[in-house]
């Protein structure tokens, strides 16, 4: 799966079904090639290009459920 599929989908919290954000960026490990943690766009109407205060990091241990439409994670 690309990243600009993953970036389509909705980001969801399983413990309270709130919608998190979406996908901005990836972080991958340089010596092997895999996932490390996304990237989320927390609030993405009030944001200036400038900072990443309004992101969120989400490690790949908190993916529980990759769907077709939305990521669900477990976020406490």
């Amino acid at each position: 799966m690309r990243l600009s599929e993953l970036q389509r989908k909705d980001i969801i919290n399983i413990n309270d079904g709130r919608i998190i954000g979406r996908i901005i960026d990836a972080e991958i490990n340089a010596s092997d090639g895999s996932l490390i943690s996304l990237i989320i766009e927390k609030n993405k109407y009030v944001r200036s290009l400038f900072t990443t205060e309004n992101d969120i990091q989400i490690k790949y241990e908190q993916i529980k459920k990759l769907g077709s439409d939305v990521i669900l994670i477990d976020l406490e």
